[in-house]
């Protein structure tokens, strides 16, 4: 069995200058560059997110969607559950 995942990175950097990241798990698939750089740009405007008084998300640098495919080789799970 295969199951590929699809999640949208966004990378910013934070009030010292070093890149910090929001990932999004099953993101809405290809996604317009100026929808991704809005709400990148509405999440370092508000400015809500910090951490020990460092914000978090001030300046959008860049996003990417990354897939992430398992293939299966084996698995005994379900008949391990008795």
């Amino acid at each position: 069995m295969t199951e590929t995942t699809k999640t949208l990175k966004m990378t910013f950097l934070n009030g010292k200058n070093k890149k910090t990241s929001i990932t999004l798990n099953n993101a809405v698939p290809d996604l317009e560059e100026a929808a991704v750089r809005d709400a990148m740009g509405i999440i370092a405007q508000e400015n809500i997110f910090s951490k020990e008084e460092v914000d978090m998300y001030k300046t959008p640098q860049s996003a990417q969607y990354i897939e992430r495919t398992v293939t299966s080789v084996f698995d005994d799970t379900e008949s391990n559950k008795d």
